[in-house]
């Protein structure tokens, strides 16, 4: 046997659908939900792309992976919309809880003032910087 070092998509995503294999085999099926990946944007008069959000759904929680608005948009309240508009779409679903991370060059005020709870931290990562972990529990 051999260890190597590469990364390769087709690898990666056959290590990931095993491990999803082993995972749902542990799990009660009330619990199995299918992966979900959802996303909005907001977009200007143009058509050009101006902000959006994308998240992965999951075991009725949704993790947010991405949210970004231009810098010429923002302090207009379209973070605060996107948020909304996912955590919306979560709660249709069924989803418990949305989660994420940020660091604290980014967004961690943001995210406290729209109701997500701080419930970890990684002090000093990226160096002089914090990582935040946040969650929100959503109710139907």
């Amino acid at each position: 046997m051999e260890i190597i070092q590469q990364w390769n998509q087709s690898e990666t995503d056959f290590i990931r659908k095993r491990l999803i294999e082993y995972n749902m085999e542990k799990l009660p099926d009330e619990l199995k939900t299918p992966n979900e990946n959802i996303s909005f944007v907001i977009k200007d008069d143009k058509g050009e792309i101006v902000g959006g959000i994308t998240g992965e759904m999951f075991w009725h929680h949704l993790h947010i992976d991405i949210l970004w608005v231009d810098e010429n948009f923002r302090e207009n309240g379209y973070g605060s919309k996107l948020v909304k508009k996912l955590e919306d779409f979560a709660i249709e679903k069924g989803s418990r809880f949305i989660y994420l991370d940020t660091f604290s060059f980014q967004a961690p005020e943001f995210y406290k003032k729209n109701g997500y709870e701080v419930f970890g931290m990684l002090e000093d990562h990226p160096k002089g910087f914090n990582q935040y972990f946040l969650h929100k529990k959503l109710e139907a």
